[in-house]
């Protein structure tokens, strides 16, 4: 079967990596997937064994993602715009997927539904028709309106098959963050968490007894790779790993080693072994996106959460909240991001017993595929 992934990632990289991981799933069942995404482009990312298309990209002005801008930093005007919907149609019509999947909408990406509604309404006029999911994670942004939600139940009852939720209900149910209406919840299968094989401990101990600090692909996490280089010259007897990461990591992470000075403290970019890392680490600090969390709940590494909190956004804060009951998490809110309430934080956590996810379940994409396949079946 040909599957479709739809993902437009505005401001981290975070929704396309979590499309991939789901494109790899669905690949490895032995499924012909393509991938189209329309962010920026972010080759750190593995697409390995998928077709990946590339729409022209757009990225959100800051945290308003009301305001689409492209790669050069123009707004994002109506030819634009137009040429993007034009190549998403001539993408779906090359293709022909038997399973569409839109990641994200029409639970958001609400600046972009001219594209989505256009594409749902080929993808239901074409014969015979994909099966349409939606893939959304465990916490959305709460909708602002009564009437965004009520928009977003009309698309999904007239276009979608279902909707895919990436967690574990046992842990976090829609609710939590979405209003779910009994129409609604008639079209919710949770999957799990979509998270890709737990790394295990670095064969090499990179990161051993070290303080790990991460803030995504984006350049919001510059205020947590300050407090943790003020941090890490009060807690001496550790040593700080910065990793940046973004299109300009090298020459932020240089900037950050000259900043740190004598400290001891290693900036440097993003690393691949990163998962396997927080198997060895003292600690970690980061903000609180759906990869990430899941990482660190898989790991099981003691964890200091500042989650991202700019322009209204709340999805992080309800995550950090909802992760904070286990043992082994700390939530520093960014208001209060200052060496001695990090500090604080983090000789709390590494005092704490063990953390056990095991039964947690993070086979969301293995979950998602066999959906899809039973789905697609029924036709």
């Amino acid at each position: 079967m040909k599957v479709m992934i739809v993902v437009t990632h505005l401001l981290g990289t975070g929704h396309l990596s979590r499309a991939l991981t789901l494109g790899r799933a669905f690949a490895g069942a032995g499924h012909r997937v393509c991938v189209v995404s329309g962010g920026m482009p972010a080759p750190q990312l593995d697409h390995t064994g998928l077709d990946l298309c590339q729409l022209p990209p757009l990225r959100s002005d800051g945290v308003d993602f009301t305001r689409l801008l492209t790669d050069s930093g123009a707004p994002a005007d109506t030819s634009f715009l137009a040429t993007r919907q034009a190549a998403l149609m001539e993408e779906f019509r090359r293709f022909h997927p038997d399973v569409l999947i839109t990641e994200l909408y029409p639970f958001g990406r609400r600046s972009l539904k001219a594209e989505f509604l256009a594409l749902l309404e080929t993808a239901k006029s074409h014969q015979p028709p994909p099966v349409v999911l939606s893939s959304i994670r465990d916490i959305l942004a709460p909708p602002s309106k009564p009437a965004k939600a009520e928009e977003a139940e009309t698309v999904v009852e007239r276009y979608f098959d279902a909707v895919l939720v990436h967690s574990d209900p046992s842990a976090t149910r829609l609710e939590v963050s979405w209003p779910v209406t009994p129409l609604l919840a008639r079209k919710l299968r949770y999957t799990g968490y979509v998270a890709p094989p737990a790394a295990g401990s670095h064969p090499a101990h990179a990161g051993k007894g070290e303080i790990i600090v991460s803030a995504g692909g984006g350049p919001v996490g510059k205020p947590i790779f300050h407090a943790a280089i003020e941090t890490a010259r009060k807690m001496t007897n550790r040593r700080w790993r910065l990793l940046v990461g973004g299109a300009d990591a090298s020459a932020r992470a240089a900037e950050l080693q000259a900043l740190a000075a004598d400290a001891s403290v290693l900036a440097e970019p993003a690393r691949p072994d990163f998962r396997s890392m927080l198997y060895e680490a003292a600690a970690s600090v980061s903000m609180c996106g759906y990869n990430t969390a899941l990482d660190l709940m898989q790991a099981g590494t003691p964890s200091v959460i500042v989650p991202f909190d700019d322009g209204k956004e709340v999805e992080q804060g309800l995550r950090a909240r909802a992760l904070s009951g286990m043992p082994g998490f700390a939530v520093v809110e960014s208001v209060d991001l200052k060496a001695e309430n990090l500090e604080r934080a983090l000789l709390n956590v590494m005092c704490d017993p063990p953390r056990d996810s095991s039964e947690l379940k993070f086979d969301g994409a293995a979950e998602s595929v066999r959906i899809a396949e039973e789905l697609e079946a029924a036709r």
